[in-house]
Formats: C-alpha cells, sequence, structure tokens
C-alpha cells in the first residue's frame, strides 16, 4: 500500500507513531539522508484522515530534501505530521510521548517549528529530547524562524518582479497574500512598507480584517483571490493551491509566496510557464526557516551569519530563472534537476 502510494518517491523510511495515554497519532517521513540526518518540521494538523496525513507527510518530506540541499546543508529531508483532535488540542502528555518518538530515532531524524506548532511548543519537546530545533532556551537558540523565512521570500519576490516585470519597484503593485499566518503576516508588513496594494485572505477572518486595518488591505474571500487582477500572487498557507483549475483562473503574472509544495502535482509548474507566469519555486525562496534551524541543530548559531546565507538566496533563484530561460524549461524543472544533480554528486563521492 505504502510503496504505492502516489506521493512515495523511494523514502527511506516511514514510521507511524501511536501513545495511547496521550492519544499521539503521527507519522514521520524520512526521505533522504545522502547529505544528512533528515532536518525537517513537525505539523500538527486536524487531517481529515490518516491517508490525507501520509500523503502530506511524504510529500514534504520530498520537498525538504530538495530544499536542504538546494540551501547547501548539510541535512536530509524529513517532516512530521501529527494528527490534531481540536477538542483535545497539545496536551503535556502528546508532546512529551512525540519526543520519545524522536528519542527512538537517535539523531535520524531532527526536527522544528511548522504549521499549528509554536515556539513555546518546541520548548516543551525540548524538555525531552535534543532532536529539536527552533527554541529559545538553548545555548544556541535560534527562536522563531518565521522572519528569516520572510525575509527570504520577500527578496526572492523583489527578484521575482524584476525578472517578470523589469524592475524591483512595488510601489503600487497589486500582491496578493493568501494565508496571514507568522510568515505571511510578516511579508505583508514588508510589502506593505514597500508601497503594494494588498489584496489577503486567511481562513481566520479575524487576520484579514486585521490587515486590512494595518496595511489598508483589500480583503478577499479565499476561494476568489486566485480570480482577482493582481501582478503578483504570494501564497503563504497550506500547499497544493496550485491545481490545473486554479492555474487556468489565475490572474497574476508571477508567483512568489512562503507555502510549501505549492504544486498539486509536477505538471502544474509546466502549465504556469505555457501561460506565461512566472513562478518562482517554494523550496527555494522559502528556505530562509531551515537556515535559521538548521544554525541551531548544528550548535553554532549566530543571527547575523543566518541573515546573509538567508541574502544569498535570490542569487539562487536568479540563477533557476536565468537557466530556465535558456533552455525553454520551466523553472520548478530546474530547481529539481540542480537539486538532484547535487544528490548525485554525493553518490559519486561515496
Amino acid at each position: 500500500m505504502y510503496f504505492e502510494h502516489v506521493e512515495f518517491d523511494s523514502h527511506e523510511k516511514i514510521l507511524f507513531i501511536h501513545d495511547a495515554v496521550s492519544n499521539l497519532r503521527a507519522i514521520i517521513a524520512i526521505h533522504d539522508t545522502r547529505l544528512g540526518p533528515a532536518l525537517g518540521g513537525t505539523r500538527f494538523w486536524n487531517y481529515a484522515d490518516s491517508a490525507d496525513a501520509l500523503g502530506d507527510a511524504l510529500r514534504l518530506s520530498k520537498g525538504m530534501t530538495y530544499k536542504n540541499a538546494l540551501a547547501g546543508l548539510p541535512f536530509g529531508g524529513g517532516k512530521a505530521v501529527v494528527l490534531i483532535d481540536p477538542a483535545q488540542g497539545k496536551s503535556p502528555a502528546l508532546l512529551r510521548a512525540y519526543a520519545e518518538a524522536l528519542n527512538q530515532l537517535d539523531g535520524q531524524f531532527i526536527t522544528g517549528e511548522d504549521v499549528g506548532m509554536t515556539v513555546a511548543d518546541v520548548d516543551q519537546i525540548r524538555v525531552h529530547t535534543p532532536f529539536i530545533a527552533g527554541s529559545s532556551t538553548t545555548r544556541a537558540a535560534s527562536g522563531d524562524p518565521s522572519r528569516f523565512t520572510a525575509e527570504g521570500v520577500y527578496r526572492c519576490l523583489l527578484e521575482t518582479a524584476e525578472v517578470a516585470f523589469g524592475s524591483m519597484d512595488l510601489n503600487g503593485a497589486r500582491i496578493g497574500v493568501q494565508g496571514l499566518g507568522a510568515v505571511g503576516w510578516k511579508l505583508a508588513e514588508k510589502l506593505y512598507k514597500a508601497g503594494a496594494t494588498l489584496l489577503v485572505s486567511d481562513l481566520d477572518r479575524t487576520k484579514t480584517r486585521r490587515a486590512v486595518d494595518v496595511f489598508n488591505a483589500i480583503e478577499t474571500a479565499p476561494e476568489w483571490i486566485m480570480r482577482q487582477e493582481m501582478d503578483i500572487f504570494a501564497p503563504c498557507g497550506l500547499g497544493r493551491i496550485l491545481s490545473d483549475e486554479s492555474v487556468a483562473a489565475l490572474k497574476a503574472k508571477a508567483v512568489a509566496g512562503a507555502a510549501n509544495n505549492q504544486l498539486s502535482h509536477p505538471g502544474v509548474d509546466q502549465f504556469l510557464s505555457q501561460r506565461g507566469i512566472l513562478y518562482a519555486p517554494d523550496f527555494v525562496i522559502n528556505a530562509g526557516g531551515v537556515l535559521n534551524v538548521a544554525a541551531e541543530a548544528q550548535g553554532d548559531y549566530d543571527c547575523e551569519k543566518v541573515m546573509k546565507q538567508v541574502h544569498r538566496i535570490p542569487k539562487r533563484l536568479r540563477s533557476i530563472f536565468d537557466r530556465s530561460k535558456a533552455t525553454g524549461r520551466s523553472t520548478g524543472a530546474i530547481a529539481d534537476v540542480l537539486a538532484q544533480e547535487i544528490l548525485h554528486q554525493v553518490n559519486k563521492a561515496a
């Protein structure tokens, strides 16, 4: 069943974890460890069912392999998802049980904050395991990674604007921000300060109403934002937002956002290219957070050093744009090939 799963792609290890006392139900997917131990976040989410959770873990873990490779990190790719009952929430017992599951892997998987997780959760888990980063209490604590992710995405959005429109000037540009979580909000703040007109959507209307007040944004229903006239669409919520249907309706000239795994399937990237929509591959431009967490995991955390690494991400993106233009291949396909080349070099050296 699992080997035939549509999202399975030579994953090295998949663990299903259950603790009856705390009602922990989790899946840890380790995709590739050729570059080093797997590094990736843990997502706490109310999944429709375990099959949905498994697909998310498999898809996201592969994305982490490629993200870490292109970011130049000595880590492989992995991801964990925890199926949360909204009525139960994240109890101390559940977080401890999850920490014990990480201990059983003995460093094969190092995790950090993702959707549905907070620095406070990381701190609680960190009490019981060393295999988590992004805490606020350790000697090399890196804390909330969202500002690094937002900074990298913002700078890559500027790079995307220059390629798409010939200028990094966002004054008056219409930009749609879908998802106003920790990263999406910080990105919106940067875009507002740059003079952009923001169209915003989120499943939580309190966030969009606040954005209207703070950023003079235009509130848009989640199901309609991709149909609005805009220059750049920045998906910053959950993944798979770009499908054949949504791209056919998309009224933007470029896509550059923080969400992981934005494409519902690889062919969507080619469809974007055919429509003349410039796509900034998500696992390239949203690497700021993992760069921050990786620095803590390596025990040598320096905020300024991490930010310098984040500021180099746009150069990597520009090389992908240039190679795409030279070869006629889509930007997502180019990014995949570059990551695979790095992994193949490890095989040759072994």
